[in-house]
């Protein structure tokens, strides 16, 4: 299953109370518009209020002598926004926080919006709604984890994601933005450097190999090189292709079924400075000689290419050196995958005219048996030679 990022859940209930209430009273200035959002719980003695607001029902019109406007009018619409920092507010303790709400006299509660740092049952936020009706409030609402989540995520509330929580989706928007502006020029820098390169071949280094090109200690070389050589294949979506193993192959009429000789790889680039296995070209002569009388439609390749993503790509020389004249590209090398993210197989017609090509997910996806044992058993160890 592919792994992808997300984002972890808010810890509200980790804020000290009186950043709580800030911070949803600071969300509340997009909630409606106000003449006047009094912070009255930061005071204690709230009577039940944290957040008193005094909402704009009707714009009074200019008198042209004075700037100020008064702190409220008549028509404003009365609102009162509590705040708890709980974990969790069972049905009855929510009724009895609005049972505890007092006004003074001739105030009249428009709508209320109760907050707390944790999640709603249905049987809660129906309670809820019945009380506020008994008490002739007019609008209610009630915001738990999720709708506190909901309205930190609007781009609008962004700067209070990241000053309450040290995350900002803007700036990790900017980042894929970076990110991908970065992707797409090293890959038009592959193209333009690797077009002409098709079968051709590259040098994949470490830029960790800082004793290139002299081989230390050649076991462990063979067994986990830091720069090698392949030949290019092109590219596609993923990355860079590259091949890993080239196989004499069958492939039947249908172009269902196949075989390879696993024994004999000749994906190996020629004139590779650093590769002292035996060539077996004896061995080669005599499956060539027995492939090559095989009917045409059933004449194929068996290859496995290494994808280079292009965001493993670090840079690329396309001079090249004395050792390899031509292209190095330096890309982390990561253990027994080298410097690949992944592998594609194929198995081809070797005439092109004739078609046929199939994609197994495994060595034994939909083959059969049809060269000798002893051709087909892969002799190799490492999966990249």
């Amino acid at each position: 299953m592919a792994v992808t990022r997300t984002l972890g859940p808010l810890h509200f209930e980790d804020l000290d109370p009186k950043r709580f209430e800030d911070l949803v009273r600071q969300l509340a200035y997009d909630f409606k518009r106000w003449r006047r959002l009094e912070a009255t719980g930061r005071a204690g003695s709230d009577d039940g209020f944290d957040a008193r607001g005094y909402e704009i029902v009707q714009e009074l019109p200019p008198d042209g002598e004075s700037e100020d406007q008064p702190d409220m009018v008549e028509g404003d619409r009365l609102w009162l926004i509590q705040c708890k920092r709980e974990r969790s507010i069972p049905p009855a303790k929510l009724s009895s926080y609005l049972a505890d709400i007092r006004l003074a006299d001739g105030e009249r509660l428009h709508g209320i919006v109760f907050t707390a740092a944790c999640d709603f049952s249905k049987r809660s936020r129906d309670m809820f709604r019945q009380r506020c009706e008994e008490l002739g409030i007019e609008e209610w609402h009630l915001w738990g984890k999720a709708e506190l989540e909901d309205l930190l995520f609007q781009p609008r509330n962004d700067s209070l994601l990241f000053a309450y929580f040290g995350i900002s989706l803007t700036i990790r928007r900017r980042n894929q933005k970076s990110e991908l502006r970065s992707k797409l020029a090293m890959k038009r820098k592959a193209h333009r450097i690797l077009e002409d390169k098709f079968h051709g071949q590259v040098l994949l280094r470490s830029p960790e190999a800082c004793h290139y090109p002299y081989v230390e200690d050649a076991e462990n070389f063979k067994k986990n090189p830091l720069w090698k050589l392949y030949n290019y294949k092109g590219m596609n979506h993923a990355g860079l292709l590259f091949c890993v193993r080239r196989h004499f192959a069958y492939l039947d009429d249908e172009h269902e079924q196949w075989d390879a000789v696993l024994s004999q790889n000749d994906g190996r680039p020629h004139h590779d400075p650093w590769d002292v296995s035996p060539n077996g070209w004896q061995l080669r002569q005599e499956i060539f000689e027995f492939w090559s009388n095989l009917p045409k439609n059933n004449q194929a390749w068996f290859e496995v290419h290494g994808i280079v993503s292009f965001e493993s790509i670090i840079e690329i020389d396309e001079i090249g050196d004395d050792f390899v004249d031509a292209p190095h590209i330096y890309v982390q090398f990561n253990g027994r995958n080298g410097p690949f993210t992944g592998y594609q197989a194929t198995v081809e017609c070797a005439d092109s005219y004739l078609g046929g090509k199939i994609y197994p997910q495994d060595v034994e996806d939909q083959r059969t048996l049809f060269f000798k044992p002893e051709w087909r058993k892969d002799s190799s160890k490492d999966s990249t030679e």
